[in-house]
């Protein structure tokens, strides 16, 4: 049986709320990636280390394409999604580490 692929779009910010958009197929090895500035770029030079939105699916080429048009939105679209689900910036990836990685009750199903 083929094994279903998660994709993950993900807004992440840091402590000054500077907002970074990305995709990937691995949302904790990739905050793990950020957290940790473990490559150089936008991400590591202003510390972007906090997922405070996400949306999820199956199709890969859906998440790329949620992804650009995320990256199309103005700032302020852009805040107003996160508050919609997440009106205090807290970061999910610390939430999950203290509640269980990854808890299916914390997954987006737009």
């Amino acid at each position: 049986m083929p094994r279903r692929h998660e994709y993950w779009v993900y807004i992440a910010t840091n402590r000054t709320k500077t907002l970074y958009t990305g995709v990937t197929n691995d949302i904790a090895r990739r905050m793990y990636e950020h957290k940790n500035s473990l490559f150089p770029g936008f991400t590591s030079k202003y510390r972007i280390d906090r997922l405070v939105y996400f949306e999820t699916t199956t199709n890969v080429l859906d998440a790329i394409a949620r992804e650009k048009q995320i990256k199309r939105l103005r700032r302020s679209k852009k805040i107003a999604l996160i508050e919609a689900r997440n009106p205090k910036w807290e970061d999910f990836i610390e939430k999950w580490n203290t509640a269980g990685a990854g808890s299916s009750s914390q997954r987006s199903s737009e």
